[in-house]
């Protein structure tokens, strides 16, 4: 989205702290080098109060993240389900990465394109 968007500040945090300054996923990182990304320096961090003053737009993945971060909400920034109405599933169980990866590249495409 970075290449495609250079004028857009895209960043990625959690709600919770468990992985903090960890890298992704092994097979997230697997799944993201088969598609040209690049995780070099990217750690996970939590969602700060800053972030609602930093951005536009803040995404969640699904439903509890969303409910997580409109109990911490603090300032203009509007909170939004990433696939509308659709929760993006969590490929840590059953290893759906190319699954995710689809659904996210395809809603990254379609927010550029407006």
């Amino acid at each position: 989205m970075r290449a495609k968007a250079p004028h857009l500040t895209v960043d990625s945090a959690g709600t919770a702290g468990w992985h903090q300054g960890k890298a992704p996923d092994t097979r997230a990182r697997a799944e993201g080098a088969r598609r040209g990304y690049v995780y070099d320096d990217l750690r996970a961090r939590q969602v700060t109060r800053a972030d609602f003053e930093r951005f536009d737009v803040i995404y969640a993945m699904d439903h509890d993240n969303l409910a997580d971060l409109r109990a911490i909400a603090d300032g203009p920034a509007r909170l939004e389900l990433f696939l509308g109405d659709t929760d993006v599933p969590d490929p840590y169980y059953d290893n759906s990465f190319p699954r995710m990866f689809d659904l996210i590249e395809a809603r990254c495409d379609a927010l550029l394109r407006g």
